[in-house]
This record gives structure tokens, C-alpha cells and sequence, in this order.
């Protein structure tokens, strides 16, 4: 016996807050291997929608942390790998990490650990342990502002100048321990080092007797997806030992997981 027709076959239009729904997955599906970044208008033109739908609905994503905005272009995020992960059984970001942390683990043996942008924070979706463990309070899950954290640092170094300063200029600075940079100044400078040199480090800045150092994770486009980080004990290394030590083996692992996206 033939069903009822749903609303949409009957009146060949969507209800209000599906059309909103579609209009969302039409302007993430424009995104693609050749369209990495799209404006206001290339995106209501490739969606075919209207440039204030487009707008809406792009600010909407950028919310909810699928995509990011430097000012001009709309970018995709880690955060869009869930949604296509969860229909095609691929692996995920984190279970694509799992080897090239482990590798790195086993030649420092210290604990590695990687982070994504996650709106304004790092966020940890993967890491690899080390037996010598250092209290760090770092978990899978944990996020961490991006100002006081290497791996955060490193995130955002992909940020333009001004983008970086309108974020300082609208968070709340707060120092973990005597040692963390708490000027904006010495914050923005930080970055424009991560940028300069291809590395972030906090010196007992998250928590007394703690040094992190953290690389980017690079794709095939030349964006940075992620940041790779150790941490260790400061009793044990100097930064200057870590930034010889510790920053060619993240760079070889973070390659890698760079290649394997």
C-alpha cells in the first residue's frame, strides 16, 4: 500500500527550518578539494542561495566551529572530519594521529600529545603516553586557551596579525603560574615567533616544574590543521634542549600525520 506523501513531495518545498538545514549542507558540500576558501558571495553562488542566506548560514557554521573566518574567506575546520567520518566509516583525525604520536613518544619518550582549533581553544583529540608521566592535566578532550598553551600558540600562528590582536583585545587574560605572559604584547609576539621560527613553547606557564613545545601539523594545502606538542618535566630538560631535541622529532611525526590527511 503507497504512504502518505511527505510535506516535502507534496508541495515540493522544505518547512522553514529545514530549508535553513539544506541550505547549510549545500554551502558545506560547495567546499571542496579545489575550494578550500570561498567568500559571501562564491559560497551563495555555489550553493544557489541568496547572498544573505548564504551569509547567515556561513556565520552559523563558523559558530558552531565547523568553519573559520579571517575577515574575507570561510574556511573548513578539523571539526567537519566527525561529520564525514561518522557516514563513511573512515578513520578519524585522531586514529590517523595514533602512529606518528607513538613514534614520537618512543624517541622522546615523553608524552605526545595533539590539538585542534576548537572555536577559540585547543582542543586534545589525540595523545600517546608516555611510562614516565608528567602531571599535566592534559586528556583527551581537555581544551585549553589558545593564548596560554603551546599547541594553542602554534594554532595561532595561521591567524593574520590583526585577527590575533582582535582576539587578545576580546579574551580574558589570566596567568596559571608567576611565569605566564600575561601582556598582550608579549602574547603577539610569542605568535609572530611560532611563525618565524615553526614553533611554540610555554615555560612553566600552564603549571610550576612543566615545559610544552608544539609544532603544526601542515596539510596538503600549506594550512595548519593541527599542533603536535611534548611536554616534560622542567627538572629534566632546558627549553634549549627541547627546541634541539624535541622539535626535529615532532616535525618528522607531524610531517607525516601532515601527508597522511
Amino acid at each position: 500500500m503507497a504512504g502518505k506523501l511527505s510535506s516535502v513531495e507534496a508541495t515540493g518545498r522544505l518547512p522553514e527550518g529545514m530549508g535553513g538545514l539544506a541550505k547549510g549542507l549545500a554551502i558545506i558540500e560547495a567546499f571542496s578539494p579545489r575550494r578550500t576558501r570561498m567568500t559571501v558571495s562564491e559560497a551563495a553562488q555555489s550553493s544557489g542561495t541568496s547572498r544573505a542566506s548564504a551569509r547567515r548560514c556561513l556565520l552559523t557554521l563558523t559558530e558552531l566551529g565547523y568553519l573559520e573566518f579571517d575577515g574575507k574567506y570561510f574556511r573548513p575546520q578539523p571539526r567537519l572530519l566527525a561529520l564525514s567520518a561518522a557516514y563513511s566509516g573512515t578513520r578519524s583525525l585522531s586514529q590517523i594521529a595514533q602512529p606518528f604520536l607513538r613514534a614520537a613518544r618512543d624517541e622522546l619518550h615523553e608524552s605526545i600529545s595533539l590539538a585542534v582549533l576548537d572555536r577559540e581553544a585547543a582542543l586534545f583529540v589525540a595523545r600517546s603516553e608516555a611510562e614516565r608521566l608528567v602531571t599535566t592535566g592534559i586528556s583527551i578532550g581537555t581544551r585549553i586557551d589558545l593564548y596560554c598553551s603551546a599547541t594553542g600558540r602554534v594554532l595561532l600562528s595561521a591567524w593574520t596579525d590583526e585577527r590575533v590582536s582582535t582576539y587578545l583585545d576580546r579574551v580574558k587574560v589570566e596567568a596559571r603560574t608567576k611565569y605566564s605572559l600575561v601582556r598582550k604584547v608579549s602574547l603577539r609576539d610569542a605568535v609572530r615567533s611560532v611563525r618565524a621560527q615553526g614553533y611554540g613553547f610555554t615555560d612553566q606557564e600552564l603549571e610550576i616544574g612543566l615545559r610544552s613545545i608544539a609544532v603544526p601539523v601542515v596539510d596538503s594545502r600549506g594550512a595548519i590543521v593541527a599542533a603536535m606538542s611534548a611536554s616534560a618535566s622542567s627538572a629534566r630538560v632546558t627549553i634549549q634542549q627541547m627546541v634541539k631535541g624535541f622539535v626535529p622529532v615532532l616535525r618528522v611525526s607531524a610531517d607525516g600525520l601532515g601527508r597522511a590527511l
